[in-house]
């Protein structure tokens, strides 16, 4: 991080969103010592935003739960003297227009510098290729690449890069926080 950020995290359901995001906070705060707060607007999966609490209690980091896209708006803004605001969204499948809809006018209304779009390396190729073209829509600026550990294949490290123009910010494998988590590094990704 060298300016403040808006981080979104955004994908589609089970690819490991908010899993993410709590190693990303955890990255950020306990590692690299940086300002952070969390909003979450993924207040449909059941506990979901308990996850998060528990995550944000344990690294002593504010939480905003956001109903709404003004309650979004106003999470980020309560916290813009942060390094990094880290939105978590609802997860929404490529394939509905309306969820897709739905979720842009959340995103949207945080205003973020970065949308980082989560796609899962266990997904069948022609999935990943859907999911990357449905979410178009939000504008996505990076990819996030998880579950590496449940996948044999890392054809996805060097494809989903091409496919988009994005660049990867981090890849994991595991569901340990923070320890499973990986900024993107050239060499660590040719390797794998």
């Amino acid at each position: 991080l060298d300016s403040p950020k808006v981080i979104a995290v955004v994908g589609p359901t089970g690819v490991g969103k908010t899993t993410t995001l709590a190693k990303l906070a955890a990255k950020f705060s306990l590692e690299q010592g940086k300002k952070v707060a969390l909003v979450t607007a993924d207040t449909y999966r059941i506990g979901a935003v308990e996850q998060l609490r528990t995550y944000a209690r344990i690294m002593g980091v504010p939480l905003e739960i956001a109903l709404s896209t003004d309650e979004v708006a106003a999470g980020v803004a309560k916290h813009r003297d942060k390094d990094v605001v880290l939105i978590d969204t609802v997860g929404r499948s490529q394939r509905s227009d309306e969820h897709l809809s739905e979720l842009k006018s959340f995103v949207d209304a945080a205003q973020p510098t970065e949308t980082h779009l989560v796609v899962a390396a266990s997904l069948s190729s022609e999935i990943q290729k859907e999911v990357v073209e449905r979410f178009t829509v939000l504008s996505p600026t990076r990819l996030i690449i998880t579950k590496l550990d449940e996948s044999p294949n890392r054809g996805c490290l060097v494809n989903l890069p091409l496919r988009t123009g994005l660049g990867i910010s981090c890849t994991t494998a595991g569901q340990n926080v923070p320890q499973d988590i990986d900024f993107a590094d050239a060499g660590r990704i040719a390797r794998a």
